[in-house]
This record gives structure tokens, C-alpha cells and sequence, in this order.
């Protein structure tokens, strides 16, 4: 008898998993990649934007990383709102809220609506990243979890390989309406994330004990291995929304965060107008064509080295390794003669920069309980997207002085340099060494 339920345990081990991750992470990666194509879509516009509503570099860099203070605002609410109303409904909110503001913004005007509008963006698309990682987290185990959040975040640089092409192309061959190519591509770009959030209020299903599509051994085994999951454990604090936002070690991985995002979106958003510097002659669809391949490197990489942390059961090392490889990359593109080495540095420091997602998400369930740990994500990702807005804006202000971007990601490579030693002096820790061993 025991040896049958033994047997029908193994079962169920190798194949409950590999089903809920078919169902749900294919989802929510699209979701992602719409995501990260309507609020990096902007680094495209700014082709033919810039020109059009007369924008300045810094001004740019501003509309740019505004988004990022309204997410910084609305953050930690959007997460407290998804645990009282759940995942489905809202982050369907969350998705047609964006797809709205995505489509606003085609018919600004004035510089000043587009900042209005960019912010209202981060405000709509607040807490669907730390919503869709507290969500995995209720289905995922987590000697499973680096491997599933790399998955569902290599939609990152998916969405770059995908929105680079699909952006320009739109730029250069849709007009009409009195409408310029940048804004139909915003306009067209910000359908599908109305057409998602319909698809998620209809599809998602907020906890294993609700999924219809498992058979009842299957949702049985799953909420019996996710109770003894989230049970209490030794080094894990359950505390209150104010105490986990201001946990010590929650606000030194949110300042780590926040030189990493100013690293990662920095390049992100200046990448297009760095390899048109780098070639001039490159049409706007060439450009997005050269600027897709260091993600297409990125995406390899950041799932091979957090599939790596999963076997190794690691996850400090597997964080801080990545940003050494980041900031040295960033740190040589100054000295490249041509776009073909400048790429290939490029191609180094984001997958270094996506290498070191995965593993780090996974650091704040090491010390806190699930419902304190949501809150810790939503305040890192809020506090730590703060560098989306410094990083873009920076680049502006380094490149109006000097008259060239690629200064201001040597600025960007320090800040990537201090986060690594900020990581490795944590891992030097007692806790962390230990957990290591």
C-alpha cells in the first residue's frame, strides 16, 4: 500500500509541475512581453519623436524614466490590492488600466502630455511585475522558483528582440490619419494589453485548490506540497506592511536594485539611439534589427545560469557573478572602435544585467514568510525602479553635456560595479555564507 502511494507520489512529482507550468508561464510571459514593448516602445518613438515634439536629450531621458516614479508611488498599494481582490482580477485591472494610457499617448502633443502620460503609465502598470512573482510563488516550489521567474522574465529581452522589429517596421510603413509612424506604432503596440487583460480575467486562476483543469489527486498534491511550502520556517518573518517595507535587508536589496535598474533600463532605453551613433548610414528598421541580437544572447544566457542556481540550490553568488560581468562590459564600450565589438559589449552587459534577475527575486523568500515577502518584492521593485528614472534621465544629461551616450554608461557601469560588491559583502555574511555551504 505504501509503496503505491509511493509510486503514485513520484507521478505526480514529475508531472503536476511540468503541467502547471504550461498553463500558467507561456501566459504570463506574453502578458510580460506586452508589457515591456509598451513602456520600452518609447526608446523607438524617440527615432522620429524627438524631432517631432522638439525634445532635448535630457528631455527625452525625462519622459523616459518618469513612468518609473509613478510605479514608485503606486507599488506597494497595487500589491496590497492584488492580495485582497487576487491575481485575476487585479491584473486584468492592471493590463487594461496600461493598454489605455498606451494608446493616450500616440496623440500627445506637447512634451509636457507625454510626461503626464508616462507617468500615468507607471501608475497603471504598477505591481503587475511583484504581483506576477507573488503569483508564481503560490504554484511553484522553490527549489523550482529561479528557473520559472528566468522563464517568465526572459520576456524581458524577448520583448526587445520582438518590439525592436515590430516597432520600426511599423514607424516606417503605416501612416494615415495625419498620424506619424511613431504614433501609429504606439497606438497599434497598445491593443494587446486590453485584449490580455480580458484574456486574464477569463483565464487566470488565483490558487491550486481552484484549478479545474488539474484532476482532484492533482490539485490535492499541489496545495498539500504549497501548505508545507509556505509553512513556518526556521529564519523566516512573518511581519506587517510597514515592518517588511522598512526591514534593513529589504532596503539594502532595493538600493541594490536601484543601481542594477539604472545599469539595465538605461541601456534598454538609449540602446536604439546609441547603435544609430555607432551607425549612421543603418536605416531605422536596421537599427532595431542590430539592436535585437544582444537580447537574443541575454535570453540564452539568463535562463541557463538560473536553471544553474536551481541545481546548485545558490543564490548570492549566481547574483552578484552576473553584475561583475555587467559592469566591466559597460565599462569597455567606451573604448570600442565599431558597432560590431560596441555590440558584442552590449550583448555582455545585459545578459550579465537579465543573468542576475532570477536568482535575486529569490533572496527575499529566503528570510521572510510569503505574505511579508510579496510586500518586500512590491518595496524593492518600487524603491529599486527609482533607477529607471535616474538611468535614462542620466544618460540624457551626461550625453547634453558631452555630446556622446556612451559616457553615461561608464556612469552606469560604477553603479552596476557598487551593486556586485554591495551583493558580495552580503554573501560574505554569516547567513548567506552558510546558506551557501
Amino acid at each position: 500500500m505504501q509503496s503505491a502511494i509511493a509510486s503514485e507520489n513520484e507521478i505526480l512529482e514529475r508531472t503536476v509541475p511540468r503541467k502547471v507550468f504550461w498553463r500558467i508561464i507561456p501566459f504570463c510571459f506574453a502578458l510580460y512581453v506586452i508589457s515591456y514593448i509598451d513602456r520600452a516602445n518609447i526608446g523607438y518613438a524617440a527615432l522620429q519623436m524627438n524631432a517631432e515634439l522638439a525634445l532635448s536629450s535630457q528631455a527625452f531621458g525625462f519622459a523616459a524614466g518618469i513612468f518609473f516614479l509613478g510605479y514608485f508611488l503606486f507599488e506597494v498599494p497595487s500589491n496590497v490590492a492584488l492580495l485582497r481582490f487576487g491575481p485575476r482580477k487585479w491584473i486584468a485591472r492592471i493590463l487594461l488600466s496600461w493598454g489605455v494610457v498606451s494608446i493616450l499617448t500616440a496623440f500627445v502633443q506637447t512634451a509636457l502630455q507625454l510626461y503626464v502620460l508616462r507617468f500615468l503609465l507607471g501608475v497603471a502598470e504598477a505591481g503587475f511585475f511583484p504581483g506576477i512573482i507573488l503569483y508564481l510563488t503560490l504554484w511553484f516550489r522553490s527549489k523550482e522558483q529561479a528557473t520559472v521567474i528566468a522563464l517568465f522574465t526572459a520576456a524581458i529581452p524577448v520583448s526587445y528582440i520582438l518590439g525592436g522589429p515590430i516597432s520600426t517596421l511599423i514607424m516606417e510603413h503605416v501612416s494615415g490619419l495625419g498620424l506619424s509612424g511613431w504614433r501609429w506604432m504606439l497606438l497599434i503596440e497598445g491593443i494587446p494589453a486590453i485584449l490580455g487583460g480580458i484574456a486574464t480575467y477569463k483565464l487566470l486562476t488565483d490558487r491550486p485548490d481552484q484549478a479545474t483543469w488539474l484532476t482532484e489527486s492533482e490539485r490535492a498534491w499541489l496545495a498539500a506540497e504549497m501548505v508545507a511550502e509556505h509553512a513556518p520556517a526556521a529564519g523566516r518573518r512573518t511581519l506587517g506592511t510597514l515592518a517588511a517595507i522598512t526591514h534593513p535587508k529589504v532596503l539594502y536589496l532595493a538600493i541594490i536594485y536601484f543601481a542594477y535598474q539604472c545599469g539595465s533600463l538605461g541601456v534598454g532605453y538609449w540602446l536604439p539611439q546609441i547603435v544609430k551613433s555607432l551607425s549612421t548610414e543603418a536605416s531605422t528598421f536596421e537599427v532595431g534589427l542590430i539592436a535585437t541580437t544582444p537580447y537574443v544572447v541575454a535570453t540564452i544566457g539568463m535562463v541557463l545560469w538560473s536553471r544553474h542556481s536551481d541545481v546548485k540550490r545558490e543564490r548570492y553568488l549566481h547574483t552578484a557573478v552576473p553584475l561583475l560581468a555587467a559592469s566591466l562590459a559597460l565599462g569597455a564600450i567606451g573604448l570600442a572602435t565599431n558597432t560590431a565589438v560596441a555590440v558584442g559589449l552590449i550583448t555582455v552587459a545585459l545578459t550579465g544585467l537579465y543573468a542576475f534577475k532570477a536568482p535575486f527575486w529569490a533572496l527575499p523568500g529566503m528570510f521572510l514568510s510569503r505574505s511579508s515577502a510579496a510586500i518586500a518584492i512590491a518595496a524593492i521593485n518600487s524603491i529599486g525602479n527609482l533607477g529607471g528614472f535616474a538611468g535614462p534621465y542620466l544618460i540624457g544629461v551626461i550625453k547634453e553635456a558631452t555630446g556622446s551616450a556612451i559616457a553615461g554608461l561608464i556612469f552606469l557601469a560604477v553603479l552596476t560595479f557598487i551593486a556586485f560588491v554591495m551583493v558580495w559583502f552580503e554573501w560574505l555574511g554569516s547567513d548567506a555564507r552558510a546558506e551557501a555551504e
